[in-house]
């Protein structure tokens, strides 16, 4: 009986003991159920676009020349070792045909002069003399006439000299360049003292710093030219390149030629002048009837050229062969056709 007892009240301390268990699990929190990502809609990308077209393309150079003068005429003396007395121009200068430029040192060159032309009036006295007292000595009056000739040709020779102590100009023009030389300076045979140009033969002279930036320009093109500042336009021509420049020893002149333009002007144009500027536009190369894209189009990779156009939504590379180039539109040979949209480069 006592056994019977027992085993009914382990039963029911074991299901005690469930009905506890069971309901402790009851008392803990519900896991909620994790939430899901929120659904992004993308942003649609915004092309800047180019719809491909065919146009004329056009390269220019575009230059700043100074009008200088066509004809100069270089001065300079023919012996060397005598010292300048005295620089008689300046830069700048307008000359008239007989004005000094450059003047020697004469030393005693005047008293040498004056006394000689004292000893020619000796002699031509002398000569009158005999002439009238004794006119039938024949060989007396010739030696004094001999005497008079002599006289006379040491007093050419020492005027000669004189002479050839001054640079005189020949005809009018403006100093465009003038010796570093000062006073007192020993003068070099046939050195270049004073440049006279001519003012009215004048043609637009351009100097640049690279030679390079003249690559493609040639004798003969035209040259449109802005002039004033109502910025009148007159046609000109390119009459010299680096390229056709002619051959000279001179070192100084063989640089400036490789890096000078010239053109030329129309003589007697209106508000052309001595040192002033002009506008130049020379058209290199033309095409028409090509297809042309801006050069924020072209992208270039290692060597390779593509362009990026929109297909559908969405980005296509294509490679393409581009022609000719200008600073912001450039020839597409190959690759293109009109109506494709290019994504231009931002």
């Amino acid at each position: 009986m006592s056994m019977k007892v027992n085993k009914v009240i382990s039963g029911l301390v074991l299901l005690t003991g469930i009905v506890s268990i069971l309901a402790g699990c009851s008392l803990l929190p519900v896991e909620e159920e994790a939430l899901k990502p929120p659904l992004v809609k993308p942003v649609k990308e915004n092309f800047e676009l180019y719809e491909v077209k065919k146009s004329t393309i056009v390269k220019k150079a575009s230059l700043v020349g100074t009008f200088k003068s066509r004809q100069t005429t270089n001065y300079f003396f023919k012996e060397s070792g005598h010292r300048i007395a005295a620089m008689r121009v300046k830069l700048g200068d307008a000359i008239q045909p007989g004005d000094a430029l450059v003047e020697l040192e004469k030393g005693d060159l005047e008293t040498r002069i004056a006394l000689q032309r004292l000893n020619l009036e000796k002699a031509q006295i002398a000569s009158a003399q005999i002439q009238q007292t004794e006119p039938d000595r024949a060989y007396d009056i010739r030696l004094k006439k001999i005497d008079v000739e002599a006289a006379q040709l040491q007093l050419n020779a020492l005027q000669d000299q004189l002479e050839k102590t001054k640079l005189i100009a020949s005809s009018a023009g403006i100093v465009t360049y003038m010796t570093d030389a000062q006073q007192g300076s020993l003068v070099d045979a046939f050195s270049t003292l004073v440049i006279l140009s001519d003012p009215s033969k004048l043609q637009l002279a351009y100097e640049s710093s690279d030679s390079g930036s003249l690559t493609g320009i040639e004798v003969g093109m035209n040259v449109d030219v802005k002039i004033g500042s109502d910025e009148k336009m007159i046609q000109g021509k390119v009459l010299q390149t680096p390229s056709s420049a002619p051959l000279t020893d001179n070192k100084a002149a063989a640089e400036r030629n490789a890096k000078t333009l010239i053109v030329s002007v129309p003589e007697g144009t209106e508000g052309v002048k001595f040192g002033n500027s002009g506008d130049m536009t020379i058209v290199l190369e033309k095409r028409e009837n090509v297809i042309v894209i801006p050069r924020t189009g072209l992208r270039s990779y290692l060597g390779r050229d593509y362009v990026q156009v929109l297909d559908g939504e969405s980005r296509k590379e294509i490679d393409v062969e581009k022609g000719l180039v200008t600073p912001t539109e450039i020839e597409i040979r190959t690759g293109l056709k009109e109506g494709q949209n290019v994504i231009l480069n931002n």
